[in-house]
């Protein structure tokens, strides 16, 4: 298999993690290479049910190499619960598992600040953050007072720990909030470091050893386009960059190894948080695609606002990421709507925008162009190959690949690995 870098075409959840299980089976090796355990993966391997924060999905599938990334901020606690579940549930990751020396660590100030940040702000301005520190672990990157994992496995990781701890305290305390116990989270710490030093290592040389050997590497990315910080609906954005263009500098795997990129996109359209949503329906057809599509955050359990499709936001994608394909997920929830409607472009004070502005106070404004199609009213989540979908559902895939510009490489009707559809991918 080619080395492809896989990213969300929308605002995330839209099925990524799903479509990683299911070509981590031809790869070698899969990467995350950005965000942090504000990210959610679901996969469902028959009964069984997997929500990974951190760790690549194909760590389920028994011998493929799995790699944390530089480009990832890493909550050494929360990492280490995660893989004792996975050990509970019989995935064992020893001599598979890799941990970037580079990644940068999330410390509990770092939460306690983007709690206290978020709390702060007034209504109508939050973020919509998971308030579990990743902004502000990106902001000690970026000021170069951040600690790497190497620095947490260490011998002198207390000596660089505690002037950082004081300075945060100073912070909170400044703002209202409660410092941080200094001799609590070193012993954390110092435990999950124990449970982490055999999986961490130099990563880039271990990727780029993998290239040198024609390794298939799958890159996997979390959140989503329009949650990029360069390229989303900023502010209302994570911390990092989830685009295609991230899966290099979060990895170290150089440009001209990248085979191809995938975009995971809904049949519809979900985000979870603040920020504005053009196409976002609050009347019972939303209420619908929320109930089938059980749309809850694997992260957070907040419910996801849903709305119909659209293809402004995914030609946007297409063009960002270089997409060459899309992976369509949750055809199948739409299976009982009488119509569907796709938004092809926006209007705000008389213009017609065509793709995304960069100018929040308009794309706030922005209303959709819509234009309809017939429901198929049937079940689709048995079908296991294209040409057995109903007609207008077959209709409906078509119209949203031509109507933005990509042809279709993998179909979901379902959650789980059986009912996924390889049409060029």
């Amino acid at each position: 298999m080619p080395n492809i870098v896989l990213v969300g075409a929308q605002w995330g959840d839209e099925g990524k993690g799903k479509i990683i299980d299911v070509l981590a089976e031809e790869s070698d090796v899969v990467v995350r290479f950005q965000g942090g355990n504000n990210a959610g993966h679901t996969v469902k391997v028959g009964d069984d049910k997997y929500v990974l924060h951190l760790i690549p999905s194909g760590i389920l599938h028994p011998g493929k190499h799995c790699v944390i990334g530089n480009g990832v901020v890493i909550d050494p606690v929360a990492l280490v619960s995660e893989l004792d579940e996975l050990k509970q549930k019989g995935v064992d990751p020893d001599g598979r598992f890799h941990i970037s020396d580079r990644a940068h660590v999330v410390f509990p100030y770092h939460g306690l600040l983007d709690l206290t940040r978020e709390s702060n702000l007034h209504k109508g301005k939050k973020l919509g953050t998971t308030k579990r520190g990743i902004g502000p672990s990106y902001s000690d990157k970026a000021a170069r007072v951040g600690l790497r994992m190497g620095d947490l496995i260490d011998p002198q990781f207390d000596e660089l720990l505690m002037p950082r701890i004081t300075e945060a305290n100073k912070v909170l305390q400044a703002m209202g909030a409660d410092p941080v116990d200094a001799g609590q989270l070193l012993a954390a710490y110092r435990t999950a470091a124990q449970e982490l030093a055999p999986f961490v290592s130099d990563t880039i040389s271990f990727l780029g050893e993998a290239c040198r050997t024609k390794k298939s590497i799958l890159f996997e990315g979390a959140q989503g386009t329009m949650l990029d910080i360069d390229f989303g609906t900023y502010p209302y954005v994570t911390s990092s960059n989830g685009t295609a263009g991230g899966a290099c500098t979060g990895s170290g795997v150089p440009p001209h190894r990248i085979d191809q990129v995938l975009g995971v996109i809904k049949a519809y359209t979900t985000r979870v948080g603040e920020g504005p949503f053009p196409t976002e329906l609050t009347d019972e057809v939303g209420q619908t695609l929320a109930k089938v599509g059980n749309e809850f955050g694997a992260t957070t359990g907040r419910p996801r606002r849903c709305g119909w499709f659209d293809a402004v936001v995914a030609r946007y994608a297409a063009m960002v990421n270089g997409i060459d394909f899309w992976a369509m997920t949750k055809l199948d929830v739409m299976d009982s709507l009488q119509t569907i409607k796709i938004c092809v472009a926006y209007e705000c004070d008389g213009k017609r925008y065509n793709t995304v502005p960069a100018n929040i106070r308009v794309y706030e404004r922005c209303r959709p162009v819509y234009e309809e199609m017939p429901g198929w009213q049937c079940p689709t989540t048995a079908v296991t190959t294209l040409k057995d979908l109903p007609p207008k559902a077959r209709a409906y895939v078509d119209r949203l690949c031509e109507i933005t510009g990509v042809k279709l490489g993998i179909l979901s009707v379902g959650p789980k690995r059986s009912s996924t559809m390889r049409v060029a991918v």
